[in-house]
């Protein structure tokens, strides 16, 4: 694996830009400091994307016969995209996640989740321990945007198995019998996609009416499917593990002190679901004082740059609405910027409105744990119980 970019790693010293070799001993600069991610994210022409969604580790023939059983293409569309076809895709995408269509959700997802919130808080109050990533977090973004794109009628756990193992097949450090497996599971529910891409409705409707093609179709799918809900879900159980330890914070929420919308960005800041980004230089240049040759291989730091002592105040430590708070990259930036953003944002602030009250006088039994992943942080489980 390159690094462990969370934990103590974020925090530990490190030059603005660093060489670094991964497990298969291909070496990457790692980019660090908050202005220098802010330019590999803004300036496509010089740092393509074009290797955004390569695989960590390299896909073996094996599993590759797996993939093309399955008809798995993945075509650029929206992160890796750095064609012509790029601003048309993602601006349909974009009109299905626009902000008054997401606002409208609102009302609903707050009915939800004070459901869960009523269950959760009674199992509690038995003196029973509960789960919040698999009672509350796990599938409310992958609900919501169901409703938004009118995604295809799968069961819920399908849907959640296939995105954690696309997140595992392309950006973790696997051996060759992991990649199999792997592949097998991707590889079934892309012909799901594929299936729902030629007939379904709303967003695979629109990418057809505009005369894309069914790999098209499939691959915008298959991105939100990926990283437009299960980052989220990620982020919210992130998010609640932080304010399990950060008692003044739920004071300040509590007496209004604190606005819930500066502890979503804090918590975006310091626990980003999405750590790394990548990039490869299209022509030499340099960042900072470092050459960087073209096809050279970069990493984008985001969770570090949103510690940049240059950027925020405390760079360490959960202050909701300090200066430089929300300057945080967790959403990337520039034009392969997270087109999600506000569906996030909204939900998390349903999510610590309405559910932060569980986490008074409670004692964490597991925390979440995460596997070793390059990009995504991918927790497992966040279990408390009343003290």
């Amino acid at each position: 694996m390159l690094f462990r970019g969370w934990g103590e790693s974020v925090d530990g010293p490190w030059p603005d830009v660093a060489t670094v070799v991964d497990h298969v001993g291909v070496p990457h600069l790692v980019v660090t400091r908050h202005a220098l991610v802010r330019r590999l994210l803004t300036d496509p022409a010089t740092f393509r994307p074009d290797n955004a969604l390569d695989a960590v580790t390299p896909i073996p023939v094996a599993a590759l016969r797996v993939l093309a059983g399955h008809r798995f293409r993945l075509p650029p569309t929206l992160a890796n995209n750095a064609a012509a076809s790029h601003p048309e895709i993602r601006g349909i995408v974009a009109d299905a996640l626009h902000p008054d269509r997401v606002a409208a959700q609102q009302p609903w997802l707050t009915g939800l989740v004070r459901e869960r919130v009523a269950r959760l808080a009674a199992d509690l109050a038995a003196g029973e321990p509960v789960d919040l990533y698999a009672g509350l977090a796990a599938d409310l973004p992958l609900l919501v945007l169901a409703r938004l794109v009118e995604l295809p009628d799968a069961p819920v756990g399908a849907v959640k198995d296939f995105a954690r193992a696309a997140l595992e097949l392309f950006w973790a450090p696997l051996d060759e019998s992991r990649q199999l497996a792997l592949a097998a599971e991707v590889g079934r529910f892309h012909t799901v996609l594929r299936a729902f891409a030629a007939t379904g409705g709303g967003l695979a409707a629109r990418l057809r009416a505009a005369g894309h093609s069914p790999d098209v179709v499939v691959g915008a799918l298959f991105f939100l499917l990926v990283a437009g809900q299960e980052t989220t879900s990620q982020f919210l159980t992130l998010l609640l593990h932080r304010l399990a330890g950060e008692p003044a914070v739920r004071a300040g929420l509590r007496a209004g002190e604190v606005a819930v919308a500066d502890v979503v960005e804090e918590g975006l800041r310091l626990e980003p679901p999405i750590v790394t980004w990548r990039r490869v230089a299209a022509v030499d240049t340099t960042l900072g004082e470092v050459a960087v040759p073209a096809g050279t291989s970069i990493v984008a730091w985001l969770a570090r740059a949103g510690r940049d002592p240059a950027v925020v105040a405390a760079p360490g430590e959960f202050r909701p609405g300090q200066r430089g708070s929300r300057r945080h990259l967790a959403f990337g930036a520039g034009p392969h910027r997270c087109v999600g953003a506000q569906l996030a944002r909204m939900e998390a602030a349903v999510v610590v409105a309405e559910a932060a009250p569980l986490l008074d006088g409670v004692t964490v039994v597991r925390p979440p744990w995460c596997p070793d992943n390059l990009t995504f942080r991918m927790p497992d489980a966040f279990v408390v119980r009343r003290t």
